[in-house]
C-alpha cells in the first residue's frame, strides 16, 4: 500500500484510509475486529472514526465505536504506533445542549472522552464532524490550538464544511496565528461532484489534505441495489441515517446512471466498487479516500482500486455521465 504526504504536512499516510462507522451497529465486535485486522493486512495504517458512530444508531449508541477500536488497540501491544488513528466530533454525545457543536466546553470534553474510549493518549487528526453556527469559529480554532499545544492532538481537520468556511477558518487562523485545518472529510463519489466546483480547487490552493468518504455512495455504487423499495439491512434502512441515504441517491435518474456506469465497468473489466473509489483517487487533489465495509470481504473490490491505473478513457466516459452531479445531488 503506498504511502503519501497529507497536505502540506510532514505526515505520511496510507493512499486509503478505513471508516468505522458500521462498527457496533452494522456489524458486531468480532465482525469490527475482522475487518480491521483484514485492513492491516492490507496494508491500511490510516484509520478513521467519530464519536458519535456507529452510524444510524443514535444517542443509545454513541461512543460504541470507538469502544471498539479501543479495545482491539490494547489486545495487541505497540498496534496503536502502528496506526495513523483520526476522530471527530460535533454531534450530540447526549441531551443536554451544550454536550454538541464546536463551543470550546464540547471539544475539549469531546477529545477527552474520545481518548478514554479508544484508550489512547492521543490522536493523530482530530476533526470538526460539521460546522457550528451558533459558535464563533475565532472559538473552536483557539480550542483546537491549545489541544495541539497540550499534545492530546497531532494535527486538526474538518468534514462537511463549506469552502465558505474552510477559507475563512484558514484566514482567521492566519490573522491570530493558530493551529490551522490541515484536512477535509467531504462526501464525494460519482454521483455527488459539487465540491469539484470551488472545494477542492481551495484545497489544492492551500495545500489541504482530502479524505473524502462515501466513496462508493452509500453502496449505490456497488450495483446491488434495484428500484423500488429500498434494500432491508443497507444503508438505506439502517436506524436513524437510511431517510438520510435515500434522499441521497434513492432516485429513479441515480438507477439510471448507475446501470450506465455498470456498463462501463463490464467493459473496463472492473467491479463497480473498484472502478469507483478509482475513480476517487484519480483526482489529483485526493489524498486518501475513506473506505468502509460491513464484511472483511468487502474490502477486497476497495483495495483493489489502489493497484488500478484508470484508464483515460474510461475516466472521461464517467466524468461525461456524472457531470451533472457536479451542479447537484442528482440535477433534479
Amino acid at each position: 500500500m503506498e504511502h503519501v504526504r497529507f497536505g502540506r504536512t510532514g505526515l505520511q499516510v496510507s493512499r486509503l484510509c478505513l471508516g468505522t462507522m458500521t462498527f457496533g451497529l452494522q456489524c458486531d465486535e468480532p465482525t469490527s475486529i475482522a475487518i480491521m485486522d483484514r485492513a492491516v493486512e492490507e496494508g491500511i495504517t490510516f484509520f478513521d472514526t467519530a464519536d458519535v458512530y456507529p452510524l444510524g444508531g443514535g444517542l443509545p449508541y454513541v461512543g460504541a465505536t470507538e469502544e471498539i477500536i479501543g479495545r482491539w488497540l490494547q489486545a495487541s501491544p505497540g498496534r496503536r504506533e502502528d496506526l495513523i488513528l483520526a476522530s471527530k466530533c460535533f454531534g450530540a454525545m447526549g441531551e443536554r445542549p451544550w454536550q454538541k457543536g464546536n463551543s470550546r466546553k464540547h471539544i475539549v470534553e469531546a477529545v477527552d472522552a474520545s481518548l478514554r474510549r479508544l484508550q489512547t493518549d492521543y490522536l493523530d487528526l482530530f476533526q470538526l464532524h460539521g460546522p457550528d453556527p451558533s459558535t464563533p469559529i475565532d472559538e473552536t480554532l483557539l480550542a483546537l490550538d491549545d489541544l495541539v499545544r497540550s499534545g492530546k492532538v497531532r494535527y486538526v481537520g474538518s468534514s462537511n464544511f463549506l469552502a465558505y468556511q474552510i477559507a475563512r477558518a484558514l484566514g482567521r487562523s492566519e490573522a491570530r496565528d493558530l493551529v490551522r485545518f490541515e484536512s477535509v472529510q467531504p462526501r464525494y463519489n460519482l454521483l455527488f461532484r459539487q465540491i469539484e466546483r470551488e472545494l477542492l480547487p481551495l484545497c489544492a490552493e492551500d495545500q489541504l489534505a482530502v479524505i473524502p468518504y462515501n466513496p462508493i455512495a452509500g453502496g449505490m455504487l456497488s450495483g446491488k441495489h434495484q428500484p423500488g423499495a429500498p434494500t432491508e439491512g443497507s444503508r438505506f434502512t439502517l436506524g436513524t441515517a437510511g431517510s438520510m441515504y435515500q434522499q441521497r441517491y434513492w432516485h429513479d435518474e441515480v438507477f439510471d446512471d448507475v446501470e450506465a456506469i455498470k456498463q462501463i465497468a463490464k467493459e473496463a473489466d472492473l467491479s463497480m466498487v473498484t472502478l469507483a473509489v478509482a475513480w476517487v483517487m484519480a483526482n489529483p487533489v485526493v489524498t486518501s479516500p475513506i473506505i468502509g465495509a460491513s464484511r472483511p470481504d468487502q474490502l477486497a473490490d476497495s483495495v483493489a482500486a489502489a493497484s488500478v491505473a484508470l484508464d483515460p478513457a474510461v475516466k472521461a466516459q464517467l466524468d461525461d455521465l456524472t457531470a451533472k452531479y457536479r451542479l447537484g445531488d442528482a440535477a433534479r
